[in-house]
């Protein structure tokens, strides 16, 4: 097993190759914070690290890891954009009222699975879970709920 270099001399020899990583991977522009997320990342983890077999490809690991989560941030900033377009507010639907007028006489099971999906935008699965039942009695219970508003509506 080989001893760990120091760490300044790791960052010596494999610095050019981290940052022809990050360039290719996030730009120039993203490539320094990247370059500097990946050294910080691996100077914490590498006290821990054992043994210096292939530190080349941990540092390129990293490095990716780091790509990955440069480009997941950028997803989730904001865009900036000239001014924003005013958009009048309509009053809600009367209909809609009497949707839910109409839902509030389901069954409990019914409703509550109606609700959930509509209301709540969740998935049959999460219907299942917060009804305590399985995911197809859950879809059943949607399904004979909204089959009774069809009915009902028309």
């Amino acid at each position: 097993m080989a001893e760990l270099p120091p760490f300044q001399k790791l960052i010596d020899e494999h610095a050019a190759e981290v940052m022809a990583v990050l360039r290719g991977a996030v730009g120039r522009d993203g490539a320094e914070d990247a370059f500097q997320e990946t050294f910080l990342a691996a100077l914490r983890a590498y006290p821990s690290l054992g043994e210096a077999r292939n530190l080349r490809g941990w540092l390129v690991t990293i490095a990716h890891r780091k790509a990955i989560d440069h480009h997941r941030a950028r997803g989730r900033s904001p865009v900036p954009v000239e001014s924003v377009r005013e958009e009048a507010v309509s009053d809600p639907d009367p209909a809609d009222g009497e949707v839910w007028r109409a839902v509030a006489t389901l069954p409990p099971k019914q409703r509550a699975a109606v609700t959930l999906r509509f209301a709540g935008d969740l998935p049959h699965e999460e219907i299942a879970a917060a009804l305590g039942c399985s995911p197809e009695a859950a879809r059943r219970s949607l399904h004979e709920g909204l089959k009774r508003l069809r009915k009902e509506m028309a």
